[in-house]
């Protein structure tokens, strides 16, 4: 579980947050994070038991969390998670769309259909999803906050990963619509772009390639989970009052090659 300076703002008090892929890699991180600045967490994923147990971890480390069962895939899963949150935990200011698979790795002709199919679903629809939900509860409640998870893949390209690419591509044209859609409703809606974060994706990769993949950063490794942490609790914060529909590389230099 990862942990926060002990002496963090608790800039998020009375504030409840929805985070979707929050039971590990930076899903996790921003979860513990927000509840160490005073948030109460809905930790959504996929995996229901593992969510119960991070939300467990929180409320015994002195935070206040659930633990929620959601597919993003699924838009009546996801409308049951926001209600459930809204429920049980009195309402909706911070949103962090983070649920996302890494799919197939294939030259675009060759790409199999139903991976093409699943990746979208998760990494865009599911996005689309979360949004058409979380978005009416905050402009009731009279404004709120949303980071979109993107990644580095939604500024380049790499090859082989056409699904992957295109709808990372597509959760910053989302992001940006969302923004201009409900700034005046008092709702900023912001995207990151992690790059080569050291995560469960890419446990599957040996060390002789997370060798190679650190090899491209300017910094000479891979990122952390809590360093993308740091920057979408930053953007869910009133210190990015003015900052609306953009997007940040939290890369180690990667596209500044």
């Amino acid at each position: 579980m990862p942990t926060s300076p002990s002496n963090a703002p608790r800039e998020f008090d009375g504030r409840t947050a929805f985070v979707t892929g929050g039971a590990s890699g930076i899903g996790l991180a921003v979860c513990a994070l927000l509840a160490a600045r005073g948030a109460a967490v809905a930790v959504a994923d996929v995996d229901a038991v593992a969510a119960k147990n991070v939300a467990g971890q929180l409320t015994a480390n002195g935070g206040t969390a659930i633990g929620l069962a959601v597919d993003v895939a699924d838009p009546e899963s996801v409308r049951e998670a926001v209600e459930a949150t809204v429920e049980r935990l009195g309402g909706l200011h911070l949103a962090v769309n983070n649920a996302g698979i890494s799919g197939a790795v294939a030259p675009l002709a060759d790409y199999p259909l139903a991976d093409w199919r699943r990746v979208m679903a998760v990494n865009l629809d599911g996005v689309f999803h979360s949004l058409r939900c979380e978005l009416p509860v905050m402009s009731a409640a009279g404004g709120g906050a949303v980071v979109n998870v993107a990644s580095v893949m939604g500024t380049v390209a790499t090859s082989g990963g056409s699904a992957y690419v295109a709808a990372k591509h597509g959760v910053i044209g989302l992001t940006k619509t969302a923004a201009l859609e409900y700034a005046s409703q008092g709702i900023r809606v912001n995207a990151v772009g992690p790059g080569f974060i050291e995560t469960p994706l890419l446990q599957r990769v040996n060390a002789e390639g997370r060798a190679a993949l650190a090899a491209l950063h300017p910094e000479g490794r891979m990122g952390t989970s809590e360093e993308v942490a740091e920057i979408i609790c930053f953007l869910l914060s009133d210190r990015a009052s003015f900052v609306q529909g953009s997007y940040h590389l939290v890369d180690g230099g990667y596209t500044a090659r």
